[in-house]
């Protein structure tokens, strides 16, 4: 497998090899979405990765919605980020923050006081949530952002982008997809809007052609990148063309000298996300969902990506590199433990006996 571990140059990102861990919600934060000592850890094992993509983090008080997931909109959370982005620097690894505001998918359970539920419309996503106070509960009715509001929240996008950088982040991933704000821009099912942000395609998709250029233009474009998975349906998602949105987002940034696109594998039958942004992208591509090491090394050859995303193999092994270059099996998560509280299922797992 040896293009795997060749090293690679995304924008201004410099990866040692082309191993990348995916962005993962693990709810390891405080109450008040600080970062904690045990995510310190957590990603610091895991800093032999070409790239690490941080967990979604919300850019602002609003953009909470689950619960104990990080924000970087204050002064308490930049500083344990920190710790966080010195530990994976003090291995020789490279970390981004992945910017995720959570939109419609949010219980005010899991928010602070005064912080709201916003949307692109006052439409209600038919899911549930977990929440520590009351157990699973509906999603809130969502806030309809006006005109105003939406370039308010790009100007959350720009600051929190800008404090990555403070915490010590080599840049930000733009979350585009799993149903969150911007994809609910994006989908025509979630966004009924009658401004300058609804109804075309190129309405729809300008507010997060928006935050890229708003972080674009605060830290540079070379490190900044997005993830995507056109037709994806979670969180109550309907898009009546996902095709024609995910072009029409590339097609809106593509000035951008953006460092990369994360896309992930369509849920949609006969849709090849893959195929679809090589088409249509210059940009330069990591793939992700459901590679294993070999799968992985063929896409690569076959031209198919820069870069691979690993993410449950990363829950369960924090050296997978090691692991795929040196042919060890791979250890199997435990699903019951994605999302509790504490360090069992999250920084327990062992690297390889040597």
């Amino acid at each position: 497998m040896n293009l795997l571990f060749q090293p690679l140059k995304l924008g201004e990102l410099n990866l040692a090899n082309r191993i990348v861990m995916a962005p993962m919600t693990r709810s390891r934060a405080d109450e008040n979405a600080v970062p904690t000592e045990l995510m310190v850890e957590y990603y610091r094992q895991r800093a032999s990765a070409g790239l690490i993509i941080a967990e979604g983090t919300a850019p602002s008080a609003d953009g909470l919605g689950y619960c104990r997931t990080p924000g970087i909109f204050n002064e308490l959370q930049v500083s344990a980020w920190r710790k966080v982005t010195d530990a994976v620097h003090a291995e020789g690894g490279l970390i981004v923050l992945q910017l995720m505001h959570v939109g419609r998918a949010a219980s005010r359970y899991n928010k602070p006081e005064g912080a709201r539920t916003v949307a692109p419309s006052a439409i209600r996503a038919n899911v549930q949530l977990y929440s520590d106070a009351a157990g699973m509960v509906d999603t809130d009715e969502p806030h309809a952002l006006t005109t105003e509001e939406v370039q308010a929240v790009v100007e959350d996008y720009r600051r929190a982008a800008i404090l990555a950088r403070e915490a010590g982040f080599d840049g930000v991933e733009l979350h585009c997809t799993s149903g969150y704000l911007p994809m609910q821009f994006m989908a025509s099912g979630s966004n009924q809007r009658t401004d300058q942000y609804g109804g075309s395609v190129a309405n729809r998709v300008r507010f997060p052609a928006e935050v890229l250029a708003a972080m674009a233009d605060s830290i540079g474009a070379g490190r900044v990148g997005y993830r995507m998975c056109p037709g994806n349906p979670y969180n109550d998602i309907v898009d009546e063309d996902p095709v024609a949105t995910a072009v029409a987002l590339m097609q809106a940034v593509a000035d951008l000298p953006l460092a990369y696109l994360h896309i992930m594998r369509s849920p949609v039958t006969g849709l090849d996300a893959f195929a679809l942004v090589e088409e249509h992208s210059t940009v330069q591509l990591i793939i992700n969902d459901g590679f294993d090491g070999e799968s992985a090394e063929r896409s690569l050859d076959n031209g198919h990506g820069q870069a691979v995303s690993f993410g449950r193999h990363y829950v369960a092994n924090p050296d997978l590199v090691e692991r795929l270059r040196n042919a060890r099996p791979l250890a199997t998560l435990n699903r019951k433990t994605l999302y509790t509280a504490g360090a069992e299922g999250y920084t327990d797992y062992p690297a390889w006996a040597v």
